[in-house]
């Protein structure tokens, strides 16, 4: 049990243990409520502009192995965000041509393409991406973990799953 916490958790130069945890961000769900988020057409009138309503804006950041992302984050942050060639702060912009929709019971939303990082050199480990509105403050989405890596001088993807009720990015039963 001891060696398998120790392939969960690093310990970082401040000497404090952490991980990237997968979720949906907790502030993202009340932001729902209150509409924070515009992720698809628009059919009522838009908070953002009365006139010319349109979607939000929705990036992903890539985070080090070493960063503590998860439900609690609530904006991006570049804390713990990875750097290298061709990797600009932020991240990359989601393509978000499907509307969010329902199967079944439950709420889905998935992006309309892979998120790709294009002739990307990231040396340092990263396991991590943030989901962000970049057009209401940046708040936080979600966060989704994957295995440990490294890029040189490539192209790192991120495919993204089948959008229905049990594969779908974000999923609200």
């Amino acid at each position: 049990m001891l060696r398998r916490l120790f392939r969960i958790f690093t310990q970082s130069p401040d000497g404090y243990l952490h991980a990237n945890v997968q979720a949906m961000c907790s502030s993202f769900k009340s932001e729902l409520m209150l509409g924070a988020h515009q992720l698809g057409a628009v059919t009522i009138v838009s908070r953002t502009s009365l006139t010319a309503p349109t979607k939000d804006v929705v990036k992903a950041a890539l985070y080090l192995v070493s960063a503590s992302r998860g439900a609690a984050d609530t904006v991006y942050n570049s804390t713990g965000e990875v750097s290298g060639t061709n990797y600009s702060a932020g991240g990359v912009t989601v393509t978000n041509a499907t509307d969010p929709s329902t199967s079944g019971t439950t709420g889905i939303w998935t992006p309309s393409a892979s998120i790709v990082y294009t002739t990307v050199t990231l040396s340092t480990a990263f396991d991590a991406v943030l989901i962000y509105n970049s057009t209401q403050s940046n708040r936080a989405i979600s966060v989704h973990t994957f295995g440990s890596q490294t890029v040189t001088a490539g192209t790192f993807t991120l495919t993204m799953p089948a959008n229905d009720a049990s594969n779908a990015l974000i999923r609200i039963a």
